[in-house]
């Protein structure tokens, strides 16, 4: 009898969970149904870490320089050294170590198709790191990108993997974790695949812009009007109007954000719906994309408004030239004619990778007195986005690739004084940098004859102190910058800089687990480091973010005199040594 009750008690249970299973899958399904146009397995992978509730500092396609994020930023509670697991079986696919970027990464293809990445780690499980440590000897190179054969690292979900970090480019001690498409390498929004993040909060809307585009392509000129917005808990409205008056072609901005439940910083949205009058006339959804195309957040933005204000406005129109392909339901690519006198429904839905919605509504009147004429530009030379274009002249010479331009432009050069006694060329003025470009252009400066003696030194700088590389050929410097702006030509003499921390000649180190050093380069930057110890290459760390340059002391080095050799290059081949005696 007791057993009876045991098993009924028992059964009750699976019932009720697999009812909640099912309504929650349920739900979960109407999501994807909803907010992307694939189907994803949801129940293949787990959490990448044991973190509870897991929470993020970083959302898929969240707006950041010059690209969509690529994955979610699991938070580590400020601390490095959280065990990161498999998410799923498979096969160590990618083994990466960088300066910048990701720093140690590890790449797992699974067998349904997706490829889960691990970045900023702080170290490598044992195996892992042992085989990692032994190409970068064979390579002589701390930095290494290999694609291990599946019998390689073999792997079962949950198994430990690596350690959480703040290596590479990270901002702050967390996991960063994508899911791509192991085909096209495409990135997919890591919640559509079930992992899941807590969040019963609503996106934030914080301000919507109108913009007067007058039949002319968008830029800096473009007349804009700010509205602020008010409200809370997923419903908005503008703050003390009621209707706008438009007219002519008329597109539309707004800036979101988005907490998860509990600790949560500001996020990105998942997606932004705009209506006319109950119909949708654009979409944009944040389900994947393709890194060759990420870049092209700078035309999906108010670009200018990011340079000049720091504020990331999301339009709802699309330029000609822009290729991502995060968008559907398009009339008219998002621009609106407002010409019939009439009293339009404006809406925004804006929604998270959960399911929660926030709203704006207005009404726009079709008023014919309401016009805001854009600034007549004649001074320039036309480019056309669907082109390649070229400008020259005696100095200098631009060429932009077909699909460097987002649209059509009025291109504006300049000719400068020179800067100082340091350049070897006018300052030349190509356009400006409130343009966005997909692509880096080529550019090509003429160097002044004083440049003679330097030339396998010359590289081309922008004023602003960014370093935009080239060489020098035929009476010119040719680089290829990835963005407009003033220009001109320097050179680097100066070898790169070293500072020992802990280590000195003639030093005991015995007890003493790394030998420490901080490097630096006043121009063109590090190219290789490389350290020697009694003439043999051994494996010297770094971490880019504070200069930090480390050799960890193993079974190689034994007890007692060793010769140590340091040797820093810098991009332009100026060359730093660093020798001295020292004792195990």
């Amino acid at each position: 009898m007791h057993i009876k009750k045991t098993n009924q008690t028992l059964n009750s249970f699976k019932s009720l969970y697999l009812l909640f299973l099912f309504v929650f899958l349920a739900i979960k399904a109407d999501a994807q149904q909803i907010f992307n146009s694939n189907s994803y397995p949801f129940t293949d992978f787990r959490q990448p870490l044991d973190i509870t509730p897991p929470a993020l500092a970083g959302s898929f396609g969240e707006l950041r320089a010059n690209h969509f994020h690529s994955g979610i930023d699991f938070r580590t509670n400020q601390q490095i050294g959280y065990p990161v697991y498999a998410t799923a079986d498979g096969y160590i696919s990618r083994l990466r170590v960088q300066n910048s970027g990701f720093g140690l990464a590890l790449y797992i293809n699974h067998p349904n198709g997706f490829t889960s990445v691990y970045g900023h780690l702080s170290r490598f499980n044992p195996k892992i790191a042992q085989e990692v440590k032994k190409i970068q000897y064979q390579k002589k190179s701390y930095e290494i990108d290999e694609f291990p054969t599946p019998d390689y690292i073999p792997v079962r979900k949950g198994d430990v993997i690596a350690y959480s970090g703040n290596t590479g480019s990270s901002g702050g001690p967390h996991l960063h974790f994508e899911l791509r498409d192991t085909k096209t390498e495409a990135t997919i929004n890591p919640q559509l695949l079930g992992i899941q993040i807590p969040d019963n909060v609503p996106p934030v809307i914080s301000s919507m812009y109108v913009y007067r585009l007058n039949g002319k392509p968008f830029n800096e000129f473009t007349p804009k009007q700010y509205f602020q917005v008010a409200g809370s808990s997923g419903k908005y409205v503008l703050n003390k109007v009621s209707t706008i008056n438009l007219t002519g072609e008329v597109g539309f901005g707004i800036v979101a954000t988005d907490k998860h439940s509990g600790n949560s910083g500001l996020n990105g949205v998942y997606s932004i719906e705009l209506f006319l009058d109950g119909k949708s006339i654009f979409t944009s959804a944040l389900e994947r994309f393709s890194f060759e195309n990420s870049k092209a957040i700078n035309s999906h933005i108010d670009y200018p408004a990011l340079i000049t204000l720091k504020r990331s406005i999301q339009k709802s129109f699309l330029a000609p030239g822009n290729p991502l392909q995060i968008y559907s339901n398009l009339i008219n690519n998002g621009i609106i004619n407002f010409n019939d006198g009439k009293i339009h429904e404006v809406k925004y839905i804006i929604t998270d990778s959960n399911g929660n919605k926030s709203n704006l509504t207005f009404n726009v009147l079709a008023n014919p007195k309401a016009i805001i004429n854009t600034p007549i530009q004649t001074n320039g030379v036309a480019f056309s986005y669907n082109k390649l274009n070229e400008y020259n002249d005696d100095d200098v010479k631009v060429i932009l690739p077909k699909g460097t331009l987002y649209d059509d432009l009025n291109f504006i050069y300049k000719k400068l004084p020179k800067l100082n006694a340091n350049s070897f060329s006018s300052v030349h003025q190509v356009h400006n940098n409130l343009t966005p470009l997909h692509v880096g252009f080529e550019l090509w400066i003429k160097a002044d004859s004083s440049l003679a003696k330097h030339q396998s030194k010359a590289l081309i700088v922008n004023t602003n102190g960014a370093n935009q590389g080239g060489f020098f050929e035929n009476g010119y410097v040719k680089a290829k910058p990835k963005n407009f702006g003033k220009f001109y030509i320097a050179v680097d003499t100066i070898a790169p800089s070293i500072i020992p921390i802990n280590i000195a000649n003639g030093k005991n180190m015995a007890g003493i687990s790394k030998m420490s050093f901080r490097i630096s380069d006043n121009l063109s930057g590090i190219k290789s480091f490389n350290g020697y110890i009694d003439g043999k290459w051994i494996l010297m760390e770094f971490d880019s973010k504070s200069a930090s340059l480390w050799h960890s002391f193993d079974e190689q080095t034994s007890a007692g005199k060793h010769n140590f050799e340091l040797i820093i290059t810098d991009i332009k081949d100026n060359v730093k040594r660093y020798a001295i005696e020292f004792f195990k």
